[in-house]
């Protein structure tokens, strides 16, 4: 590779325009840099087909044996990020999500949650042969997302659930010191430059046998595969903590209820059936026929808000468990990728119920659910 600035401008720019007869920078490659941009050109470039005008048809073709050569050429070639795009680009504009049926093909593969997600949609289509690769390509994902995300949320949940429960008679190290000054300003002593305290506030440290309730009701219409996967990992995160009682419920017009597979994230998600329409509504009147402590509840919806079902019962059911004490939290999605389409009418009827609406990244998770616990504002993030 070139260290001279400008052969190297000129280089990238090769890879990025294909080669092209006008692409103008007279630019030639060999070695890697040609088999980089021969795997490129698999997939962005014209192939056999005509171009209509600059647009870039893929030459991949369906072959599984070129494919499989392919998934590996680029992950020699390109960080485990750009494989994921092009492993997803590759699946979105070429239709191979049915070569991922065959188990070479799923070695070959970098595994990731969009890969999950793709794997999860083919459901019954997928051959005996193949699940066991698929189960692994799934739990290694799965093991990757807990290794990532359960300290944080395990160490957010139990500082939340610390601080639940206030107190008026607070040891020294739980005073909360803005409230209680703020509280006792009127015994301000103006000759001593101090406020005397009259009464303490602060948080008490939450008994083991005070649990928290914790519902996760997630959308398992197909675009919601990768929130899907994510909620299955945090669901079992939170299941594995004894102060906190978890409930995984999915739905589309059917509601299921995976508590019991809590214990293993890998079967929760193979227990989901990504796809299909949508009744917010009947899930809502499940969860909610499963409260037992409204004021110790947390109920997340995650979901896309596209609802099929009846509109004014569901938002009737939000108001009703709001106003019960338990506490409602609605994502619209919990992955990386941000806020996909989503019904606003619904949003915006959420957000006035006191319930709004919004995306949140796995990171973000831990802090939304201790906010919710707490019962203080949640931290929506700025998407301005």
């Amino acid at each position: 590779m070139t260290t001279d600035p400008a052969r190297e401008r000129l280089r990238r720019w090769r890879l990025v325009l294909g080669g092209e007869e006008a692409e103008g920078t007279g630019c030639a490659l060999s070695g890697r840099d040609a088999a980089m941009d021969g795997a490129l050109s698999a997939l962005y470039g014209t192939g056999d087909k005509p171009r209509a005008g600059r647009e870039r048809a893929a030459g991949l073709g369906a072959s599984a044996p070129s494919v499989a050569r392919w998934l590996g050429d680029i992950r020699t070639y390109f960080p485990s990020s750009v494989v994921q795009v092009m492993q997803r680009d590759a699946i979105d504009r070429l239709g191979l999500a049915t070569l991922l049926l065959e188990p070479e093909m799923l070695e070959a593969a970098e595994p990731d949650v969009h890969l999950v997600g793709t794997l999860l949609s083919l459901g019954k289509a997928m051959p005996e042969t193949t699940k066991e690769s698929a189960r692994a390509v799934v739990r290694k994902v799965v093991e990757d997302l807990e290794k990532r995300l359960a300290t944080r949320t395990r160490a957010a949940l139990t500082g939340a659930l610390d601080r639940s429960a206030r107190v008026s008679r607070p040891r020294h190290h739980d005073i909360e010191w803005n409230r209680t000054i703020a509280a006792n300003l009127r015994h301000f002593l103006p000759e001593y430059g101090t406020v005397v305290p009259e009464r303490l506030i602060g948080y008490g440290r939450a008994s083991r046998s005070v649990k928290k309730e914790i519902v996760l009701c997630v959308d398992q219409s197909g675009s919601m595969a990768a929130s899907v996967v994510h909620a299955a990992v945090f669901g079992a995160v939170l299941a594995s903590m004894r102060s906190v009682d978890t409930r995984l419920v999915v739905f589309d017009t059917a509601v299921v209820d995976l508590t019991d597979q809590l214990d293993d994230p890998v079967d929760v998600l193979f227990g989901t059936r990504l796809g299909g329409g949508t009744d917010i509504n009947r899930a809502l009147a499940y969860c909610q026929s499963r409260i037992t402590r409204p004021a110790e509840t947390v109920v997340v919806l995650i979901s896309d808000l596209y609802e099929g079902g009846i509109r004014q019962e569901m938002l009737q059911r939000v108001a009703a468990m709001k106003a019960s004490g338990a506490q409602f939290v609605a994502l619209l999605a919990l992955s990386d990728e941000g806020a996909p389409a989503y019904d606003r009418e619904h949003a915006a009827a959420l957000a006035a119920l006191g319930a709004p609406a919004f995306a949140c990244t796995p990171d973000l998770f831990p802090e939304v659910m201790a906010a919710a616990i707490e019962k203080r504002p949640l931290p929506i993030p700025d998407v301005g």
